[in-house]
Protein backbone atom coordinates (compact mmCIF):
# COMPACT_ATOMS: atom_id res chain seq x y z
CA UNK A 1 0.00 0.00 0.00
CA UNK A 2 1.10 3.94 -0.87
CA UNK A 3 1.20 5.18 3.21
CA UNK A 4 1.63 9.03 4.74
CA UNK A 5 3.19 8.60 8.15
CA UNK A 6 2.37 11.04 10.94
CA UNK A 7 4.02 10.51 14.01
CA UNK A 8 6.68 12.82 16.13
CA UNK A 9 8.26 10.70 19.49
CA UNK A 10 9.68 7.78 19.91
CA UNK A 11 6.50 5.80 20.81
CA UNK A 12 5.87 6.37 16.90
CA UNK A 13 9.38 5.17 15.21
CA UNK A 14 8.90 1.37 15.83
CA UNK A 15 5.74 1.96 14.01
CA UNK A 16 7.10 3.53 11.27
CA UNK A 17 9.77 0.88 10.94
CA UNK A 18 6.94 -1.97 11.47
CA UNK A 19 5.46 -0.40 7.73
CA UNK A 20 8.77 -0.20 5.88
CA UNK A 21 9.76 -3.41 6.81
CA UNK A 22 5.79 -4.67 5.18
CA UNK A 23 7.69 -3.25 2.10
CA UNK A 24 4.69 -0.81 2.17
CA UNK A 25 5.20 2.62 0.24
CA UNK A 26 5.92 5.58 2.27
CA UNK A 27 4.77 8.40 0.13
CA UNK A 28 5.91 10.83 2.88
CA UNK A 29 6.54 11.53 6.49
CA UNK A 30 5.05 14.20 8.33
CA UNK A 31 6.28 15.24 11.91
CA UNK A 32 6.35 18.04 14.46
CA UNK A 33 9.27 20.85 13.40
CA UNK A 34 12.58 20.83 14.56
CA UNK A 35 12.58 22.88 18.11
CA UNK A 36 14.92 24.41 20.41
CA UNK A 37 16.34 21.63 23.00
CA UNK A 38 19.44 21.16 25.30
CA UNK A 39 21.48 23.63 27.19
CA UNK A 40 22.62 25.33 23.56
CA UNK A 41 18.84 25.57 22.65
CA UNK A 42 19.88 24.45 18.94
CA UNK A 43 16.84 22.84 16.90
CA UNK A 44 16.46 19.32 17.55
CA UNK A 45 14.71 16.88 15.15
CA UNK A 46 11.81 14.82 15.90
CA UNK A 47 12.64 11.32 16.70
CA UNK A 48 10.51 10.34 13.99
CA UNK A 49 11.75 12.83 11.52
CA UNK A 50 15.73 11.41 12.31
CA UNK A 51 14.59 7.86 11.37
CA UNK A 52 12.76 8.59 8.44
CA UNK A 53 15.99 10.70 7.06
CA UNK A 54 17.83 7.54 7.70
CA UNK A 55 15.42 5.89 5.85
CA UNK A 56 15.36 8.25 2.77
CA UNK A 57 12.30 8.96 3.32
CA UNK A 58 10.70 12.40 2.25
CA UNK A 59 9.92 14.48 5.55
CA UNK A 60 7.51 17.37 5.65
CA UNK A 61 7.19 19.49 9.19
CA UNK A 62 4.56 21.73 8.49
CA UNK A 63 3.33 24.21 11.82
CA UNK A 64 -0.15 23.22 10.80
CA UNK A 65 -2.10 21.06 8.57
CA UNK A 66 -4.94 23.60 7.87
CA UNK A 67 -5.10 24.23 3.99
CA UNK A 68 -3.03 21.28 3.77
CA UNK A 69 -5.50 19.04 2.08
CA UNK A 70 -4.47 19.28 -1.44
CA UNK A 71 -1.12 18.58 -0.62
CA UNK A 72 -2.04 15.54 1.33
CA UNK A 73 -4.08 13.92 -1.67
CA UNK A 74 -1.21 15.23 -4.29
CA UNK A 75 1.01 12.11 -2.47
CA UNK A 76 -1.84 9.95 -3.77
CA UNK A 77 -1.51 7.66 -0.85
CA UNK A 78 -4.06 4.56 -0.29
CA UNK A 79 -4.32 5.72 3.70
CA UNK A 80 -2.66 7.64 5.91
CA UNK A 81 -1.36 6.08 9.21
CA UNK A 82 -0.93 8.46 12.70
CA UNK A 83 0.69 7.68 16.10
CA UNK A 84 1.18 10.45 18.11
CA UNK A 85 1.41 12.94 15.68
CA UNK A 86 0.70 16.11 17.87
CA UNK A 87 -1.38 18.53 15.20
CA UNK A 88 -5.32 18.44 14.37
CA UNK A 89 -6.02 16.65 11.47
CA UNK A 90 -9.38 18.87 9.69
CA UNK A 91 -12.23 16.46 7.81
CA UNK A 92 -10.41 17.53 4.34
CA UNK A 93 -7.11 16.04 5.76
CA UNK A 94 -8.92 12.97 7.05
CA UNK A 95 -10.51 12.23 3.50
CA UNK A 96 -7.43 13.21 1.97
CA UNK A 97 -5.86 9.53 1.96
CA UNK A 98 -8.28 7.32 -0.53
CA UNK A 99 -9.33 4.60 2.18
CA UNK A 100 -8.79 7.35 5.40
CA UNK A 101 -6.60 7.87 8.20
CA UNK A 102 -5.72 5.66 10.77
CA UNK A 103 -4.45 5.92 14.28
CA UNK A 104 -2.42 3.41 16.91
CA UNK A 105 -3.86 5.01 20.28
CA UNK A 106 -2.36 3.67 23.74
CA UNK A 107 -5.13 2.81 25.58
CA UNK A 108 -7.98 0.48 25.54
CA UNK A 109 -10.87 2.83 23.70
CA UNK A 110 -12.85 4.17 24.93
CA UNK A 111 -11.36 4.37 27.68
CA UNK A 112 -8.47 7.11 28.26
CA UNK A 113 -8.95 9.29 24.90
CA UNK A 114 -7.31 12.47 24.58
CA UNK A 115 -3.79 13.06 25.18
CA UNK A 116 -1.93 11.66 27.95
CA UNK A 117 -3.54 7.91 28.16
CA UNK A 118 -0.91 5.94 29.25
CA UNK A 119 -0.11 8.26 32.91
CA UNK A 120 -3.35 8.20 33.69
CA UNK A 121 -3.44 4.62 33.19
CA UNK A 122 -1.35 3.92 35.61
CA UNK A 123 -2.39 6.86 38.02
CA UNK A 124 -5.67 5.39 37.86
CA UNK A 125 -4.59 1.89 39.25
CA UNK A 126 -5.77 0.13 36.23
CA UNK A 127 -4.91 -3.37 36.37
CA UNK A 128 -4.55 -3.61 32.35
CA UNK A 129 -4.42 -1.30 29.50
CA UNK A 130 -3.01 -1.67 25.66
CA UNK A 131 -3.34 -0.37 22.08
CA UNK A 132 -6.07 0.10 19.41
CA UNK A 133 -6.13 1.09 15.68
CA UNK A 134 -8.89 3.66 14.74
CA UNK A 135 -10.01 4.54 12.11
CA UNK A 136 -9.69 8.48 12.90
CA UNK A 137 -12.85 10.83 12.62
CA UNK A 138 -13.26 14.54 13.67
CA UNK A 139 -14.25 13.96 17.65
CA UNK A 140 -11.52 13.22 19.99
CA UNK A 141 -10.19 9.79 19.46
CA UNK A 142 -14.24 8.78 19.00
CA UNK A 143 -13.56 6.60 15.60
CA UNK A 144 -14.49 2.85 15.30
CA UNK A 145 -11.83 0.50 16.21
CA UNK A 146 -10.69 -1.91 14.15
CA UNK A 147 -8.24 -3.82 16.53
CA UNK A 148 -7.23 -4.12 19.71
CA UNK A 149 -4.17 -5.77 21.90
CA UNK A 150 -3.88 -5.89 25.62
CA UNK A 151 -1.38 -5.89 28.48
CA UNK A 152 -1.21 -6.00 32.17
CA UNK A 153 0.06 -3.10 34.43
CA UNK A 154 2.71 -4.65 36.70
CA UNK A 155 3.21 -3.10 39.40
CA UNK A 156 6.77 -2.32 38.86
CA UNK A 157 5.36 -0.49 35.35
CA UNK A 158 6.55 2.90 34.76
CA UNK A 159 5.13 5.63 32.43
CA UNK A 160 8.28 4.54 30.65
CA UNK A 161 8.61 1.26 30.84
CA UNK A 162 4.93 1.17 29.93
CA UNK A 163 5.17 3.19 27.12
CA UNK A 164 8.10 1.46 25.19
CA UNK A 165 6.00 -2.12 25.56
CA UNK A 166 2.90 -0.33 24.13
CA UNK A 167 4.89 1.21 21.71
CA UNK A 168 6.16 -2.59 20.08
CA UNK A 169 2.60 -4.02 20.37
CA UNK A 170 1.05 -0.47 18.54
CA UNK A 171 3.90 -1.52 15.67
CA UNK A 172 2.97 -5.08 15.51
CA UNK A 173 -1.09 -4.29 15.65
CA UNK A 174 -0.96 -1.61 12.81
CA UNK A 175 1.09 -3.93 10.91
CA UNK A 176 -1.62 -6.02 10.86
CA UNK A 177 -3.99 -3.97 10.44
CA UNK A 178 -2.32 -2.48 7.08
CA UNK A 179 -2.31 -6.04 5.60
CA UNK A 180 -6.46 -6.90 7.19
CA UNK A 181 -7.11 -3.03 4.85
CA UNK A 182 -5.38 -4.06 1.87
CA UNK A 183 -7.06 -7.42 1.60
CA UNK A 184 -10.62 -5.48 2.37
CA UNK A 185 -10.63 -7.66 5.62
CA UNK A 186 -10.77 -4.92 8.36
CA UNK A 187 -13.83 -4.93 10.23
CA UNK A 188 -14.12 -1.38 11.87
CA UNK A 189 -16.56 -1.79 15.10
CA UNK A 190 -17.94 1.59 16.34
CA UNK A 191 -16.90 2.16 20.18
CA UNK A 192 -19.41 1.57 23.24
CA UNK A 193 -20.79 4.95 24.57
CA UNK A 194 -20.44 3.36 27.89
CA UNK A 195 -16.88 3.27 29.67
CA UNK A 196 -15.68 6.53 28.42
CA UNK A 197 -13.16 8.60 30.11
CA UNK A 198 -10.56 11.16 29.23
CA UNK A 199 -6.93 10.88 29.41
CA UNK A 200 -6.16 15.38 30.15
CA UNK A 201 -2.66 15.95 29.69
CA UNK A 202 -0.68 16.38 32.62
CA UNK A 203 -0.63 19.36 34.68
CA UNK A 204 2.84 19.82 36.49
CA UNK A 205 0.51 21.04 39.22
CA UNK A 206 -0.12 17.84 39.48
CA UNK A 207 3.02 16.16 40.35
CA UNK A 208 3.24 16.95 44.29
CA UNK A 209 3.06 13.87 46.37
CA UNK A 210 -0.06 13.31 48.71
CA UNK A 211 1.17 10.70 51.56
CA UNK A 212 -1.62 10.94 52.81
CA UNK A 213 -3.34 8.47 50.19
CA UNK A 214 -2.50 5.18 50.73
CA UNK A 215 0.18 3.23 49.58
CA UNK A 216 -1.05 1.96 46.49
CA UNK A 217 -2.07 5.35 45.13
CA UNK A 218 1.01 7.52 45.95
CA UNK A 219 2.96 4.34 44.10
CA UNK A 220 0.66 4.83 40.70
CA UNK A 221 1.39 8.47 41.35
CA UNK A 222 4.57 8.21 41.36
CA UNK A 223 4.87 5.66 38.19
CA UNK A 224 2.47 7.58 36.34
CA UNK A 225 4.77 10.60 35.93
CA UNK A 226 7.71 8.84 35.59
CA UNK A 227 10.38 9.92 34.07
CA UNK A 228 8.12 13.05 33.10
CA UNK A 229 7.51 15.21 34.46
CA UNK A 230 8.52 13.59 37.69
CA UNK A 231 6.23 13.43 40.74
CA UNK A 232 7.88 15.24 43.88
CA UNK A 233 8.27 15.91 47.26
CA UNK A 234 10.06 18.15 49.61
CA UNK A 235 12.48 17.18 52.00
CA UNK A 236 15.01 18.91 54.74
CA UNK A 237 18.23 17.24 53.60
CA UNK A 238 20.93 19.29 55.43
CA UNK A 239 19.03 21.85 56.82
CA UNK A 240 17.74 22.93 53.45
CA UNK A 241 14.42 21.84 52.14
CA UNK A 242 15.00 21.00 48.56
CA UNK A 243 12.54 19.44 46.17
CA UNK A 244 12.84 15.69 45.13
CA UNK A 245 11.75 13.77 42.74
CA UNK A 246 10.79 10.18 42.97
CA UNK A 247 10.89 7.75 39.85
CA UNK A 248 10.27 4.75 41.02
CA UNK A 249 8.79 3.26 44.29
CA UNK A 250 7.24 -0.04 45.76
CA UNK A 251 4.32 -0.29 47.74
CA UNK A 252 4.49 -1.77 51.50
CA UNK A 253 1.50 -3.26 52.27
CA UNK A 254 0.41 -2.45 56.19
CA UNK A 255 1.01 -5.95 57.90
CA UNK A 256 5.01 -5.14 56.50
CA UNK A 257 5.47 -1.44 56.40
CA UNK A 258 6.51 -1.29 60.40
CA UNK A 259 4.23 2.28 59.70
CA UNK A 260 2.97 1.94 63.91
CA UNK A 261 0.53 4.86 63.14
CA UNK A 262 3.45 7.44 62.19
CA UNK A 263 2.39 10.80 60.34
CA UNK A 264 2.23 10.08 56.21
CA UNK A 265 5.27 11.35 54.92
CA UNK A 266 7.66 9.95 57.81
CA UNK A 267 10.54 8.43 56.86
CA UNK A 268 10.64 4.84 58.88
CA UNK A 269 13.85 3.29 58.50
CA UNK A 270 17.19 3.86 56.86
CA UNK A 271 16.15 2.52 53.21
CA UNK A 272 13.78 5.09 52.49
CA UNK A 273 10.55 3.93 53.94
CA UNK A 274 8.20 6.48 53.74
CA UNK A 275 4.98 5.98 55.76
CA UNK A 276 1.31 6.90 53.86
CA UNK A 277 -1.99 6.90 55.32
CA UNK A 278 -1.81 3.33 55.04
CA UNK A 279 0.89 1.46 54.62
CA UNK A 280 4.50 2.88 52.85
CA UNK A 281 5.96 3.16 50.27
CA UNK A 282 9.92 2.20 49.80
CA UNK A 283 11.68 4.53 47.31
CA UNK A 284 13.91 3.13 45.37
CA UNK A 285 15.11 5.74 42.35
CA UNK A 286 14.95 9.62 42.95
CA UNK A 287 16.62 12.80 41.57
CA UNK A 288 17.97 16.08 43.71
CA UNK A 289 17.18 19.29 41.65
CA UNK A 290 20.24 19.81 38.90
CA UNK A 291 20.93 15.95 39.78
CA UNK A 292 20.86 12.98 37.70
CA UNK A 293 18.48 9.88 39.00
CA UNK A 294 20.16 7.60 41.26
CA UNK A 295 19.24 4.39 43.14
CA UNK A 296 17.83 5.23 46.65
CA UNK A 297 21.09 4.22 48.16
CA UNK A 298 23.37 6.19 46.23
CA UNK A 299 20.93 9.35 47.46
CA UNK A 300 21.36 7.86 50.79
CA UNK A 301 25.05 7.70 51.03
CA UNK A 302 25.38 11.61 49.66
CA UNK A 303 22.23 13.10 51.79
CA UNK A 304 21.70 12.85 55.42
CA UNK A 305 18.62 11.79 55.74
CA UNK A 306 16.96 9.19 57.73
CA UNK A 307 14.57 7.49 59.77
CA UNK A 308 12.28 10.17 61.62
CA UNK A 309 12.55 12.91 59.26
CA UNK A 310 9.34 13.74 57.07
CA UNK A 311 8.57 14.93 54.08
CA UNK A 312 6.39 18.05 54.03
CA UNK A 313 2.54 17.83 53.26
CA UNK A 314 1.40 18.29 49.86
Amino acid sequence: MRVIFMGTPPFAVPTLMEIVGQGHDIAAVYTQPPRPAGRGMGEKKSAVHEAAEALALPVFHPLTLKGAADEIAAHEADVAVVVAYGLLLPQDVLDAPEQGCFNVHASLLPRWRGAAPIARAIMAGDAETGVAVMKMEAGLDTGPVAMVERTPIRPDDTAATLTERLSRLGADLMGRALGGLERGALDLQAQPEEGVTYAKKIDKAEARIDFAQDCVAVRNHIHGLSPAPGAYATLPIGGKVERLKILQAVAVPAAESGNGGAAPGTILDDALTVACSSGAVRLLRVQRAGKGPVDADAFLRGARVGAGDKFEAA
